[in-house]
């Protein structure tokens, strides 16, 4: 009984972004937990290929190539769940994206992506998602906020606008969903070894500005960020709700 408080043996996840970086950590991380889980990303042989390989180590892993900005995409995205599981025990909201400027710099253009990259589809497919998790017995929301939404950092206010949101929503669904058994809490991450971010380690002296307000002396490994989301999913987590966990190597003592 202890050892199932740390699984999550025959749960159904849905991971946004799970081909890359943190998604695709989480979605192994859940997989190697006994979840089965949902991957969705743009690209459809990236997806294809992260599934492959973990059906060749039997994991129970499924995907499709879905563009969550696009509400088209999204709701085929439901489709295709709802044709497949009657319930959805799981639900990460990893996808997102950034434009790094100077406030002033931003165009109409780039701040409309960011928001509907960042949060209109997280907060849609919450929505959309509601009936099925309201199926599951012990439902667990994670959205991957940031940092950035917490605290001020050198440059991109619209993506740290964005996360700031989400974690408000993370907040109030929390609230709202509480009466129907479903959790919902946020893990914000500091700078972690992503796709994303790796062309910025390529900066020295940025480097070693991040190093220096970061206790720990080190950026993050995708790992370590889905080992938290995992946790907030576990039955062992079954009374958090509402929280934002940094995962920041103790970064939000200092700030910028």
């Amino acid at each position: 009984m202890a050892q199932d408080r740390w699984r999550l043996d025959g749960r159904c996840a849905l991971v946004t972004g799970g081909t890359k970086g943190i998604g695709y950590a989480i979605a192994e991380e859940m997989l190697r937990l006994g979840a089965r889980v949902y991957i969705v990303a743009r690209k459809l042989a990236e997806v294809e290929d992260c599934i492959a390989s973990w059906k060749q180590q039997g994991f129970s892993a499924f995907g499709s190539a879905v563009d969550v900005s696009l509400s088209g995409d999204r709701n085929e995205l439901m489709a295709s769940l709802k044709s497949r599981w009657n319930r959805l025990d799981i639900l990460v909201n990893n996808v997102g994206t950034n434009i790094r400027k100077k406030a002033v710099e931003y165009s109409a253009a780039e701040y409309d992506t960011i928001m509907g990259t960042n949060l209109r589809p997280a907060f849609e497919i919450c929505q959309q998602s509601y009936p099925l998790l309201k199926n599951s017995t012990a439902a667990s929301v994670v959205n991957i906020v940031s940092v950035a939404g917490l605290t001020y950092l050198r440059t991109g206010a619209p993506y740290g606008m964005s996360k700031a949101a989400l974690t408000q929503l993370t907040r109030s669904l929390a609230g709202e969903w509480a009466a129907d058994g479903i959790r919902v809490n946020a893990v914000a991450p500091w700078y972690t070894r992503t796709p994303l971010v790796e062309p910025l380690m390529e900066d020295k002296d940025y480097l070693d500005a991040i190093i220096d307000r970061t206790p720990l002396g080190r950026i993050a490994e995708p790992e370590e960020v889905a080992a938290v989301a995992a946790f907030l999913c576990m039955p062992a987590a079954s009374y958090v709700t509402g929280e934002c966990i940094a995962v920041d190597g103790g970064f939000m003592i200092n700030g910028f």
